[in-house]
């Protein structure tokens, strides 16, 4: 790990991150997730690229991996190994009977810091980062650069919007999150030691009132 790579750790590490509620918030939600989200054909492009620019058999870190669907069943069929994290034990239950073949972790992603997860050729962040406050993305998004191989994928997603630690309904629960406009994105994944190989965004309308329709964003991106 480069000098600066730790210093994004030991900075992730000391902004005190404060994750009161989330996961009681996912816990609560359960398998209503993939109901209200039942059309995800942006992530699943992004996957598919992710899946098909790695070697078979490569080792995928999926942060915020919730029920494992659509993303770490998708990248287990394409014959790749998969390591989910999320800080939902309710979420990483539904994980385990969705995708039986990944191994699946609780964690914050402050937990992963360390390194005690080993090195991978990939990593997807699917709407995982924007529940940071903003000021804690570009840390995590150096973390996960420090997690990478050199040359290592990483398929992001966020929501386009210029919001920071802002606390939304939820299917019958709060959470809060953190956005950008896509320009301020690009310049932070770029800050952050990656370079973007292919972007697209998607207008996107959950089958829930309490959430109104969203731009999200796709990054494709190479460790720099």
């Amino acid at each position: 790990m480069s000098g600066d790579d730790q210093r994004d750790y030991d900075g992730f590490a000391l902004l005190g991150l404060d994750r009161s509620g989330q996961a009681e918030a996912f816990d609560a939600i359960g398998d209503r997730y993939d109901e209200a989200f039942p059309h995800k054909e942006g992530q699943l492009a992004a996957g598919e690229w992710l899946a098909g620019a790695l070697p078979p058999g490569s080792r995928i870190l999926d942060v915020g991996c919730g029920t494992g669907l659509p993303t770490a069943r998708q990248l287990v069929d394409a014959g790749h190994e998969v390591v989910g994290v999320d800080l939902s034990p309710g979420m990483l239950d539904l994980a385990r009977a969705n995708v039986p073949d990944a191994a699946f972790r609780l964690a914050d992603l402050a937990d992963l810091r360390d390194g005690h997860l080993g090195v991978f050729d990939g990593a997807t962040a699917f709407f995982s980062l924007l529940m940071l406050p903003r000021p804690e993305i570009p840390h995590a998004l150096r973390m996960l650069h420090g997690l990478l191989r050199p040359g290592g994928l990483l398929a992001l997603s966020m929501v386009e919007a210029d919001v920071d630690d802002y606390a939304i309904p939820f299917l019958g629960s709060t959470i809060r999150v953190s956005g950008y406009l896509r320009d301020e994105l690009r310049q932070v994944v770029r800050d952050a030691g990656f370079d973007i190989a292919g972007e697209s965004s998607r207008a996107y309308a959950p089958a829930s009132t309490d959430v109104p329709p969203e731009i999200q964003l796709f990054l494709d991106l190479r460790r720099a």
